[in-house]
């Protein structure tokens, strides 16, 4: 599986403890940033979106890509992902987070917040969201909603 992962200089240090316990049976691609030097969260929040949409393939209810964003909170990342048409990021913050966001809100980007969960927590987390598939269904219709553009 291919997951792209970003974070803040706050999220950088879960982000590296992320990318070494995923490596070696997912295809990771580290959008940055790779130092503890203060940088804007929307800027890698930017990053992932776009290269996320590249691939997005809304026809399967299987994830074989997904984000990782990452910040002190996780609220900054998820509210700048969910400017992007079609990106639904989900703030995640316990077990049931993770697996709903994914089954009701087809979400394709995890919001962590490094200030509030352990590296063990955000792994559980990271494969629940990414083992659990989208229900469709009566959730379809609400995620078609969410998803178009309001003027």
């Amino acid at each position: 599986m291919k997951i792209l992962i970003a974070s803040d200089h706050a999220g950088l240090e879960l982000k590296n403890k992320v990318i070494a316990a995923l490596k070696n049976e997912n295809k990771i691609i580290d959008l940055g940033p790779n130092s503890t030097e203060s940088v804007d969260y929307p800027d890698y929040a930017n990053k992932l979106c776009l290269e996320l949409k590249k691939n997005l393939n809304s026809e399967s209810n299987a994830l074989s890509e997904f984000g990782i964003l990452i910040c002190g909170s996780g609220q900054g990342m998820s509210m700048r992902a969910n400017k992007f048409l079609n990106v639904r990021a989900a703030l995640v913050y316990n077990d049931e987070m993770a697996v709903l966001s994914r089954e009701h809100n087809d979400a394709n980007v995890i919001c962590l917040g490094s200030r509030f969960c352990s590296p063990d927590q955000a792994l559980k987390w990271i494969n629940l969201f990414k083992i659990t598939t989208f229900a469709g269904g009566r959730h379809q219709t609400r995620v078609a909603k969410v998803s178009s553009p309001i003027s």
